[in-house]
């Protein structure tokens, strides 16, 4: 996640959100995955457009998800490069390449035989490209099927199908487990998550608020932004939020902007909303609440763990 501004970061979500359409068909895996991680992957293959003769060995990456999601599908000793957001896990090979400003002769400085990118920005595919570098495009997950699909289709281009198939495999039976044992509740119990303190946050039609909803809750953000021209990031009043009164405050801004539940209960006028009476202010991991790899799990489970304290 970008350590810029909150307004800049839900702008930059919502953009996402809105060009998801138009970048996902980058991504989408024209042969299936291997299935189980038994023997070693056959080239060429091929995922979308992309063609890659041989393995990759010098992988270079300008998302944090997506460095994630490399590591976890075994794929980590053969990335050479990595953005300077991509600070997990700690082996990555950090440097000063930008996600946001990408410079196509500084990544082709790192002789990449796979670039892979969240965003298009100054149409950097193209840069590279004429360069004949091989670069995959994936976008922000709309969903967790998204989410699945990107880990296959980096696990088919690094060979490690079946390393792939096998943590997509695992996270799903975590997250069944994970909501399996949620209690029956006659009312829903109601959240305001939180990605910055200027009040932005996230509706459920967004990849976040889709977790929360995994976990049973009311989105109290959905009224704001109910015909979608947010792109599901809505800029929220306090007056809205003391009146929608949640259950649960989630923070996603610990790192970026220094929350925590203390700076909550000090804000004017929140002493009587619930979360804050009842102690049900939640402090997230910044990065972990904004990657939607394979530690969304770990997201659910905070949430999930959070809310179980509250008797059905």
């Amino acid at each position: 996640m970008s350590r810029r501004t909150p307004r800049l970061f839900a702008a930059a979500l919502a953009v996402g959100a809105l060009l998801l359409g138009g970048c996902a068909e980058k991504t989408s895996t024209d042969t299936p995955a291997a299935g189980g991680s038994s023997a070693a992957a056959a080239f060429p293959v091929t995922v979308g457009k992309l063609t890659l003769e041989k393995r990759p060995e010098k992988i270079v990456s300008l998302s944090p998800t997506a460095t994630e999601m490399l590591f976890a599908v075994g794929a980590g000793k053969q990335v050479t490069a990595v953005d300077d957001q991509s600070n997990y896990p700690s082996e990555a090979p950090k440097t000063d390449l930008s996600g946001f400003q990408p410079n196509a002769e500084a990544i082709a400085g790192k002789s990449p035989d796979l670039v892979v990118l969240s965003n298009d920005i100054n149409k950097i595919v193209d840069q590279l490209t004429t360069l004949k570098i091989p670069v995959l495009l994936i976008p922000a997950a709309a969903t967790l099927d998204d989410t699945y699909q990107q880990i296959t289709d980096l696990g088919t281009l690094t060979g490690h199908p079946g390393e792939a198939a096998d943590l997509t495999k695992k996270m799903k039976d975590e997250i069944a487990a994970l909501t399996g044992k949620l209690p029956q509740r006659a009312e829903k119990l109601t959240y305001y998550h939180e990605l910055g303190p200027e009040l932005y946050s996230a509706t459920s039609k967004t990849f976040i608020g889709s977790i929360y909803a995994l976990a049973g809750l009311e989105n109290i953000a959905d009224p704001s932004d109910a015909d979608g021209k947010n792109g599901g990031y809505p800029q929220l009043s306090q007056e809205v939020i003391v009146k929608a009164n949640p259950d649960f405050v989630f923070l996603s801004d610990t790192k970026c902007c220094q929350q925590t539940p203390e700076t909550v209960k000090a804000r004017s006028g929140w002493a009587g909303i619930t979360a804050v009476k009842n102690n049900q202010i939640v402090p997230l991991d910044d990065d972990i609440a904004s990657r939607w790899g394979p530690r969304v799990v770990d997201l659910l489970r905070a949430i999930v763990d959070a809310t179980a304290k509250v008797p059905a």
